[in-house]
C-alpha cells in the first residue's frame, strides 16, 4: 500500500495516487496544519472523498493514536509522528457544556457508573464531516472502510431513520421528536433505557466503520435492543471523526443539541458544498404563511382546552398547565395575523418591503421583544409536549399525528431567528417583506374572507452561519465539491477568507469526453432559450429536431435538462402535437424521439420520483430498444446526487440557462442587496447582483452536466444547446475541468461594450460550432470511436495511448504567419481565463497509468481490491522512493521506479519545474512528497521514458539540433509545435502562442516578439526549441535571431 509523505505527514492511500489526488491531499493538509479555510473543487470520479478522508485522518493521527483501541492506520505508530502545526499552535477546549434541551432524556452516562470526565474527548482535534443527505454519508463511510484508517467514529441521523420503537417509529417530523421526548422523560422507552448497558459492554464500539443501517440492525437484533439514535448521540461525545448531515451543523437548534462536541479546534468539512450558501441563507430565514399562522392559533386554543380539562380532573397547580399562558399566546398570534393584514401593499407584484430592522418595531407593537420572547418560547415548548400528550391519550401513540400538531414549533424557530443572541446587529443582512399569498383551492386550512398574506424575513448574508462556527473556535472549514466554481463569488457570499484553494483537472483523457456548444439547430435557426424566443414555434421545433438527431446518435442513456418544469412541459406538449415544418415525415417530433429512445419525464412530486428512476433503469435494461431519454430540470431531483455512470448517461443536453425568475421578490431583493453593499475597496472585490444572478444559474448547469463522466473509465458527451453558452461571460462560469475540452471553431467576433460611458472594443473567440452538421459529424465520430474499444480494456491500456493528436494539419509555408495560425489551432483555448498551469497538470495526468481501484474502477475489481486490506498486509515493510529530490533545485526531470499494487506497472513521472512553475503552488506537486510501496508485491515498475529522450527522438540529435529531412514530419510546423508542447509547461506554451499571434496580427514589434520567444526557449534543456525555431524566422530577421541564439544558447545548455 503506497504511503505519501505530504508536508511531513505520512498519508496511507489504498491505491497508487493520481497526480491531482496528491495535489488535493496537499491542499487539505495545508489547510489543517495552518488552521486556514479551504475551497477545493475536484470533479466527480477523481477520488475526492477518499483523498479527503485519508489526508484529514493522517493529519489527525500526528497528534496521537485514534481513540478507544483504533489501530491508527495500516502502519501503526501513529504517535511516532510529531504534530505539524505550521505557524499556529493548537488550542483545545476541555470544558463542555452539559445543558440539555427541554424534554431531552437523562443521559445514559448518568447511569453507566462511569464518570463523565472519563468519557469526554481526549483533547485532540475532532473532524466533523458533513454532507447534504444520509445517502451521501453512507457512501462516505463506505469509502472509509476501503482505507486502512480506523478512527473512533459516530454518525448522526434523525429519529426518522433510526427510531425502532414500535409506535414512535410510525410518526414523522416534530410529532415523532415530541413523542420520543415524552417517553424518554417518563423512562417508558426500553430501547433508550438499554443504551447505557450497551455502551458499558461495548467500550470500543465505533472503532470500526459503521453506518446508520448497522446501528438499526443492532437495535433490532434482539427484543428491546438499545436505541440506535441515542447510541449515536453517546458515541459523538468521544470520537475522532463525526459524520452528520448539514442541518445538524447549520441549524442553531440542532447544533445546540450537540453540546458534547468540543467545537474548539475542531475541523469542519462540508462535502458536496455547491449549494451551501443557499442552505445557510434559508436556515437563517423564514416565511410565515397564513395557513400556518391559522393552524398555530388553533393549536393554542387546543392547549387552553387541554389545560382546563387537566386542571379540573387532576387539580394540578403546575404552571405548565396554566390555561392563561396559552390564552395569551393565542391572543398574540391573532394580533399578529391582524397586523400583517393591516400593512399597506402598494403593488401586488412588489409587495411591502422594508429594512430588516423593521421587524423589531413591528413586533414591539405586540409587546414581543427579546425579553418577552424567552417566555413565549418556554410556553411553546410546553405546548408542544402538552399537545403530544393529549394526542396520544385520545388516539394512542401509534396513530398518525393531527395535521396541526407542532405547527407552534415554527413560531419558536422564528423567534429564535429574530432574537438570536439577544441582539439586533444581524438585521442589517435581512429584508422584511410581505406579499399576497397564492393559496390554492386544495388548501385545507384556507379561511375565506381573511387576508392571505405571507410575512417573510429573508437573510441575504449566508456568512452568518459561518460566523457562528468562528465564534465556536473551529480550526479550519473545508468546503469541497465537484462544482464550486466560481470560487471567488462563493467566498464572498460566505463572508469568509479562504486562503487555500484548488480547482482540479479531471483524470480522464481527452478522447473520453466530447463537449460542444450548439448555437443553431438543423435548419440554421438560432437555439436561444431566453424569454424573447423560448415561446416561439421556431425555437421549439428546432430544439425538438436537434434532440431527435442526438437521440439517434447517442447510445444508451441520454439526459436532457431544461431550465424549468414549465419550459419542459411546454416543449413536450408541443412536440407531441407538431412535426418539423421541413420534415417530410408525418410523425410528430415526440414520435420521432420515441423511435430512438424511450422517454421518461422527471415528475414534480417527490413521491413519484423513485418510480421514474426505476422506469428509466428498466428501459435501459431492455435490449429490444436502443436506450432511454430522461427529460429533467436543472436544480431538480435528477440533477442532484444521482450517479448516471456508464450506460446510464452517455450524454447530457442542456437546453438553456436556468435563470431564476427576475421578478420573484426574493431574487429581486437579493440583487438589490448585493448592489447596495457599497463601492468595493481596492483590496476587496464585491459581488454584484448581476454576477450573483448569472453564477447561480451557472452552478445549476455545472451540477447537471456532472451527471456524466462518473469515474476514471467512463466516457460521454456534454451538449450545450443554447448560443449563449458560447459567450465568454458564460464560459467563464463553467466548471474548470470542462473548459479544456470544449470543441472550438475559431471565429473572430467584434463586440462593443459600454464601460462607464466609454466604448471599448473587445475581441473574443466564439467557442462553438458554426454549423449544426459539424456537431452531428463530431458526435457520430466520437461515439463510433468509443464503440470500437471495450471500456473494460481501457484500463489495461496506458492513458497516453488514448490521447488523440490535437491536429493533423501541416504548415505549407515555413514562415511566422503560418506557424502562428497553426499554433492557434493547436491550442485553441488560449482565450479562456483559466489557470494555465492546471491545464499543464491535466496533460500530465493523461500520461499516468490508471491505478486507482476504488469507486474509480469497475465492480469486477472489488474482490481483488479487498484482499489488499488484510491485517498482516497493513504492517508490511515499505520501500521509500523519493519523487521530488533535486527536482526543484536543478530543474531536471528524474526517472523513478515504483512498485505497483495492481496487476499493471505504474509509471510515475515528475514535472519539470521552472521558476514560474515553482511560484505557482497549484501547478506542481508538493516538494516533500515521498512515494512508498509495499515491497512484498512482485514486479518492479518500468522506468518511464523521460521528456529528454522524447525530445531527442523528435529532433534526431542528442545535442538538440533538429534535422531537416525532406518529407519528414520534423520539417513541418506541426512537428515543432508538438515538440514545443512537450518541452514547455501549459502556461509557457500559452505564452508562446500569444507571441505567435502577436506576430501574425502585427500587434507587437517583431524584434520584441523574437526576444520574448528566445527567452522562453532559453531554459535549461530547451536548446532544440531555440535552434529549431530559426527555420521559421523570415530571412530579413535572421541576423537578429542569430544574435539572440548566441545570447541565450549558453543558458539553454546549462
Amino acid at each position: 500500500m503506497p504511503v505519501y509523505n505530504i508536508r511531513g505527514v505520512d498519508v496511507d492511500f489504498p491505491f497508487d495516487a493520481y497526480d491531482c489526488q496528491i495535489t488535493y491531499m496537499d491542499r487539505v493538509i495545508e489547510s489543517l496544519q495552518q488552521g486556514k479555510n479551504a475551497l477545493l473543487e475536484s470533479p466527480t470520479g477523481t477520488g475526492k472523498t477518499l483523498c479527503l478522508l485519508c489526508a484529514s485522518l493522517a493529519w489527525r493521527r500526528t497528534f496521537g493514536e485514534f481513540l478507544r483501541g483504533g489501530r491508527g492506520g495500516g502502519r501503526g505508530g501513529g504517535g511516532s509522528q510529531q504534530p505539524h502545526y505550521g505557524s499556529q499552535q493548537p488550542h483545545y477546549g476541555s470544558q463542555l457544556s452539559g445543558s440539555q434541551q427541554p424534554g431531552d432524556p437523562v443521559s445514559p452516562q448518568e447511569h453507566s457508573g462511569c464518570p463523565v470526565s472519563q468519557q469526554q474527548h481526549s483533547g485532540y482535534p475532532v473532524i466533523i464531516y458533513a454532507s447534504r443527505t444520509h445517502s451521501q454519508l453512507r457512501q462516505v463511510i463506505k469509502e472509509l472502510k476501503a482505507t486502512s484508517y480506523r478512527p473512533k467514529m459516530a454518525v448522526l441521523g434523525s429519529r426518522e431513520q433510526m427510531c425502532i420503537h414500535s409506535e414512535v417509529s410510525k410518526l414523522r417530523g416534530r410529532a415523532q421528536n415530541n413523542a420520543c421526548h415524552f417517553l424518554c422523560k417518563k423512562r417508558r422507552c426500553q430501547h433508550n433505557n438499554n443504551v447505557s448497558e450497551f455502551m458499558k459492554n461495548k467500550p470500543d464500539f465505533g472503532s470500526k466503520p459503521f453506518d446508520i443501517e448497522d446501528l438499526v440492525n443492532i437495535g433490532k437484533g434482539k427484543s428491546n435492543g438499545p436505541c440506535p439514535y441515542y447510541i449515536s448521540r453517546e458515541l459523538s461525545k468521544s470520537v475522532d471523526i463525526l459524520f452528520a448531515p448539514y442541518n445538524y451543523l447549520i441549524d442553531p437548534g440542532n447544533r445546540r443539541s450537540l453540546n458534547s462536541i468540543p467545537w474548539d479546534n475542531a475541523v469542519l468539512i462540508f462535502d458536496e458544498a455547491h449549494n451551501l450558501e443557499s442552505i445557510c441563507a434559508d436556515a437563517a430565514s423564514f416565511d410565515l404563511h397564513p395557513n400556518n399562522l391559522t393552524a398555530c392559533v388553533a393549536e393554542a386554543n387546543e392547549c387552553i382546552k387541554l389545560c382546563s380539562a387537566k386542571r379540573s380532573t387532576e387539580n394540578s397547580a403546575d404552571k405548565q398547565f396554566d390555561p392563561e399562558n396559552y390564552a395569551i399566546l393565542k391572543a398574540l398570534l391573532m394580533a399578529l395575523e391582524k397586523k400583517i393584514g393591516e400593512l399597506v401593499i402598494e403593488s401586488k407584484e412588489l409587495g411591502c418591503t422594508k429594512a430588516g430592522s423593521y421587524i423589531y418595531d413591528f413586533l414591539s407593537e405586540l409587546n414581543i421583544t427579546s425579553d418577552t420572547s424567552k417566555k413565549l418560547i418556554e410556553t411553546i415548548d410546553c405546548a408542544s409536549l402538552l399537545l403530544e400528550e393529549g394526542n396520544s391519550a385520545e388516539t394512542g401513540p401509534g396513530a398518525q399525528a393531527k395535521a396541526t400538531v407542532s405547527r407552534l414549533e415554527s413560531i419558536r424557530d422564528i423567534l429564535d431567528i429574530i432574537f438570536r443572541g439577544g441582539g439586533q446587529d444581524h438585521a442589517k443582512y435581512y429584508r422584511f417583506h410581505v406579499n399576497e399569498s397564492q393559496q390554492t383551492s386544495g388548501d385545507a386550512l384556507k379561511v375565506l374572507g381573511k387576508s392571505s398574506r405571507t410575512l417573510s424575513w429573508w437573510c441575504f448574508n449566508p456568512g452568518l452561519a459561518m460566523e457562528e462556527f468562528l465564534k465556536l473556535g473551529v480550526r479550519s472549514i473545508i468546503l469541497t465539491s465537484g462544482t464550486l466554481s466560481p470560487l471567488d463569488s462563493l467566498a464572498m457570499e460566505l463572508n469568509l477568507e479562504f486562503p487555500v484553494r484548488l480547482e482540479n483537472p479531471h483524470v480522464i483523457s481527452p478522447d473520453q469526453i466530447w463537449v460542444g456548444v450548439v448555437p443553431v439547430g438543423p435548419s440554421g435557426q438560432a437555439l436561444n432559450s431566453s424569454y424573447r424566443t423560448r415561446e416561439t414555434i421556431q425555437y421549439k421545433q428546432e430544439l425538438g429536431t436537434a434532440i431527435v438527431n442526438f437521440a439517434r446518435i447517442v447510445p444508451d442513456g441520454l439526459l436532457v435538462f431544461f431550465p424549468s418544469y414549465s419550459m419542459m412541459d411546454k416543449c413536450v406538449e408541443f412536440w407531441k402535437t407538431r412535426n418539423h415544418s421541413n420534415s417530410a415525415s408525418e410523425n410528430t417530433i415526440w414520435q420521432r424521439i420515441c423511435k430512438h429512445k424511450q422517454p421518461v419525464i422527471e415528475p414534480r412530486q417527490s413521491s413519484n420520483f423513485p418510480s421514474a428512476i426505476e422506469d428509466y433503469a428498466a428501459k435501459l435494461r431492455d435490449s429490444s430498444i436502443s436506450g432511454a431519454i430522461f427529460f429533467a430540470v436543472c436544480r431538480g431531483k435528477v440533477s442532484e446526487g444521482l450517479d448516471f455512470a456508464d450506460r446510464a448517461g452517455r450524454a447530457v443536453i442542456v437546453t438553456g440557462m436556468p435563470f431564476a425568475t427576475p421578478t420573484d421578490p426574493k431574487v429581486r431583493l437579493k440583487r438589490e442587496y448585493l448592489d447596495k453593499q457599497g463601492t468595493p475597496s481596492k483590496n476587496i472585490k464585491m459581488l454584484t447582483g448581476n454576477e450573483w444572478y448569472l453564477q447561480q444559474a451557472a452552478r445549476a448547469v455545472n451540477q447537471a452536466v456532472g451527471r456524466v463522466i462518473r469515474h476514471r473509465h467512463d466516457y460521454g458527451a456534454i451538449i450545450y444547446c443554447d448560443e449563449r453558452f458560447a459567450w465568454p461571460s458564460y464560459q467563464s462560469q463553467m466548471s474548470y475541468w470542462l473548459r479544456p475540452y470544449i470543441k472550438v471553431a475559431f471565429v473572430y467576433c467584434l463586440t462593443t461594450m459600454l464601460f462607464a460611458g466609454n466604448f471599448t472594443l473587445v475581441i473574443f473567440f466564439l467557442q462553438c460550432y458554426s454549423k449544426y452538421g459539424e456537431v452531428v459529424q463530431g458526435l457520430t465520430r466520437f461515439f463510433r470511436d468509443k464503440a470500437t474499444s471495450d471500456p473494460l480494456k481501457l484500463k489495461q491500456t496506458d492513458c497516453n495511448d488514448c490521447i488523440a493528436p490535437v491536429t493533423n494539419k501541416s504548415i505549407p509555408e515555413e514562415n511566422l504567419s503560418d506557424l502562428a495560425a497553426n499554433a492557434q489551432n493547436e491550442y485553441p483555448q488560449i482565450t479562456l481565463s483559466v489557470n494555465s498551469t492546471m491545464k499543464s497538470n491535466f496533460m500530465k495526468l493523461a500520461q499516468i497509468t490508471p491505478a486507482n481501484r476504488s469507486t474509480l474502477a469497475t465492480k469486477h475489481n472489488s474482490s481483488s481490491t479487498s484482499q489488499l486490506f488484510s491485517e498482516d498486509q497493513l504492517s508490511r515493510d515499505t520501500k521509500v522512493v523519493d519523487m521530488t529530490d533535486d527536482v526543484a533545485i536543478h530543474g531536471h526531470l528524474k526517472e523513478h521506479t515504483f512498485k505497483s499494487l495492481g496487476l499493471k506497472k505504474a509509471k510515475l513521472m515528475d514535472r519539470s519545474k521552472d521558476a514560474a512553475g515553482l511560484d505557482d503552488v497549484s501547478s506542481k506537486l508538493p516538494q516533500n512528497i515521498e512515494s512508498r510501496a509495499l515491497a512484498s508485491y512482485q514486479g518492479e515498475g518500468s522506468t518511464p521514458q523521460s521528456k529528454k529522450s522524447t525530445i531527442e527522438k523528435a529532433c534526431g540529435k542528442n545535442e538538440g539540433t533538429c534535422e531537416k529531412s525532406e518529407g519528414q514530419e520534423s520539417n513541418s510546423g506541426t512537428a515543432f509545435l508538438k515538440l514545443a508542447r512537450e518541452m514547455l509547461s501549459g502556461a509557457e506554451y500559452r505564452e508562446f502562442v500569444e507571441y505567435m499571434k502577436a506576430l501574425k496580427l502585427k500587434t507587437m514589434h517583431i524584434k520584441d516578439s523574437l526576444e520574448e520567444i528566445a527567452k522562453l526557449f532559453s531554459s535549461p534543456g530547451r536548446l532544440p526549441l531555440l535552434e529549431g525555431f530559426r527555420v521559421f524566422v523570415p530571412k530579413s530577421h535572421l541576423p537578429l535571431y542569430e544574435q539572440l541564439l548566441r545570447k541565450y544558447s549558453v543558458c539553454s545548455t546549462s
